[in-house]
């Protein structure tokens, strides 16, 4: 199989009309808009294929509902605030139970922030940043070949599932060149009961997030959350990285996580034994492997390019269980692996473990 040198955004595009994506519609918004342009010159060539350079987020994200409910792949991309504008539209392609593909190139914030690289929208994210009981499959990749992998695999959880997944990225990631192997993309798998192409003479479909009655309503909710469970139990995916004689333990992931690879073999060559944990689905977030990693080693480090937000969830994985320490840069600062390695120095010793402790 042939390499190519490719821009982050633009694997992105690539890969998903591999994947079978027939229908895109965004909003331009720095740090993603080489994405929507590669859809616009690369889309509408293939058979089917629709590109749409929509009003508004809003729009986007409710024209993906209508693709697919028609049946068909279908993607949308932004950044940061931009995505905050499609939340409604998440929350409804979750309660209609419709798959589709949501990027994500994060940037500084709140509010409109700034154009820099960051990983302040992990809540927003995994928590569910619309209203309602529900969840979307997060999907962090680390490397320019993970955004091409990880893009193909999203469409076919999405249909799994029928649920939308995120792809989370960052500005960095998405303006990043490195060579990549497109893989061979699955057939897709798809009944079509579940597309709205006329009932013809049969019984009508009707797709809708409107439940007026109360105990229906809930009774969808208790279906969404069985649902959950089961991508919980199935679809956790994390990789260990020189963590089999780790005394401590970093837990990164993203462009985070990379520096934190650095940082490990500086503080290795200083003769300090460190490992990264890293979530490569950040929903559902691999709990059990960071567990099983503490019946062996006390000490944690999160580093996150934010305040402190996939901490939360190492918190409640570890609670009790170990010691943990963080360290993030806010607001698009991305720093250098000497300064991790400097941190971990300065927080950690062989006697008392990590100096400094997360309440």
């Amino acid at each position: 199989m042939n390499k190519v040198l490719m821009q982050g955004n633009k694997i992105i595009g690539e890969a998903a009309i591999r994947a079978g994506c027939r229908f895109y519609a965004g909003y331009p918004i720095t740090p993603q808009n080489e994405l929507p342009e590669y859809m616009a010159e690369n889309l509408r060539k293939i058979e089917g294929g629709v590109f749409v350079q929509s009003e508004s987020e809003l729009a986007a994200i409710h024209m993906v509902i209508g693709a697919s409910a028609a049946g068909a792949r279908a993607m949308t991309s932004s950044s940061s605030p931009g995505i905050s504008l499609k939340q409604e539209g998440i929350s409804s392609l979750a309660a209609c139970e419709l798959p589709a593909v949501i990027v994500n190139m994060m940037r500084g914030g709140p509010g409109l922030g700034n154009i820099s690289p960051s990983q302040g929208d992990y809540l927003q994210a995994t928590k569910g940043g619309g209203h309602g009981d529900y969840h979307i499959i997060v999907l962090g990749p680390a490397s320019v070949q993970e955004i091409a992998d990880l893009t193909m695999d999203a469409f076919d959880l999405a249909d799994e599932y029928r649920t939308p997944v995120m792809i989370l990225a960052d500005g960095m990631l998405g303006q990043m060149m490195e060579p990549v192997v497109f893989k061979k993309p699955k057939p897709r798998n798809y009944p079509e009961k579940f597309m709205m192409k006329g009932a013809g003479g049969g019984k009508s479909k009707i797709i809708r997030g409107l439940i007026l009655d109360p105990l229906d309503m809930e009774e969808h909710i208790w279906k969404l959350k069985r649902k959950y469970q089961m991508i919980a139990e199935k679809e956790c995916r994390y990789e260990l990285y020189e963590t089999n004689d780790a005394e401590l333990i970093l837990v990164a992931y993203g462009t985070s996580s990379r520096i934190a690879k650095g940082a490990i073999k500086r503080l290795r060559n200083e003769g300090l034994r460190v490992g990264l944990f890293r979530p490569i689905t950040l929903w559902p977030f691999p709990a059990e492997g960071l567990r099983e990693l503490a019946k062996k080693v006390e000490n944690f480090l999160v580093f996150e390019m934010s305040a402190g937000q996939m901490l939360e969830d190492v918190l409640l994985a570890l609670k009790g269980k170990a010691r943990i320490g963080f360290h993030g840069r806010p607001g698009g600062v991305v720093p250098t692996p000497a300064e991790l390695s400097n941190v971990v120095l300065r927080k950690y010793n062989r006697k008392d473990g990590l100096t400094e402790i997360e309440e």
